[in-house]
């Protein structure tokens, strides 16, 4: 079975159009691109309101039963939620109601739904990106009053890093030991 060739890109449309190449690993994505990469799946081109509509459009790049290669198989239509009016639909929360014999009320409607084709590829960390990752890894441990909007903005995109590995549990929760033998461990009662 071949592996995917997924593009290596600076963003989603490019990875359609245009890609600098296409690597199958980070290792191969480095090469391509010169510098850092990340994975990632993002959403491109226009919304469709039914996955009919958006096949017909992406009948090219979506494996729908047609003979698409292996490794070109980096595209998905995914639904996604329509946000109205530049606002974040939110789903309301059922209540109990105990009329009638039923507990449940009505379900609530389902927010607007669309689809996209969603595009999975290298994303070629330019040089800001990779400037700002740099000054993020050195600003971690100064005080958050001395640090700008920006570098926190930076800090806030890149993910979590533990300070040391974590070490295993050698004691339960309801476990403690005796103060007069470290050595024996004891349950809480």
């Amino acid at each position: 079975m071949s592996a995917i060739l997924y593009p290596v890109a600076q963003n989603a449309e490019r990875a359609l159009a245009s890609p600098v190449g296409r690597a199958a690993r980070e290792s191969e994505a480095v090469i391509l691109a010169g510098g850092a990469v990340t994975f990632v799946s993002e959403p491109a081109g226009p919304a469709f309101e039914t996955y009919q509509a958006a096949l017909s459009a992406w009948k090219d790049r979506i494996d729908d039963g047609r003979q698409l290669a292996p490794e070109d198989r980096f595209c998905a239509l995914r639904e996604v939620i329509v946000h109205e009016g530049g606002r974040r639909a939110r789903m309301k929360v059922a209540r109990p109601v105990y009329r009638d014999g039923k507990r449940w009320s009505a379900p609530p409607a389902l927010p607007p739904t669309a689809w996209r084709l969603s595009v999975s590829y290298w994303r070629v960390a330019d040089a800001e990106e990779r400037a700002a990752l740099e000054q993020a890894r050195k600003v971690r441990r100064k005080a958050a009053s001395e640090v700008d909007a920006a570098t926190l903005r930076a800090l806030a995109r890149q993910p979590l890093l533990p300070v040391r590995p974590q070490q295993p549990l050698d004691i339960g929760l309801f476990e403690y030991r005796l103060p007069e033998a470290p050595h024996i461990i004891v349950p809480d009662e």
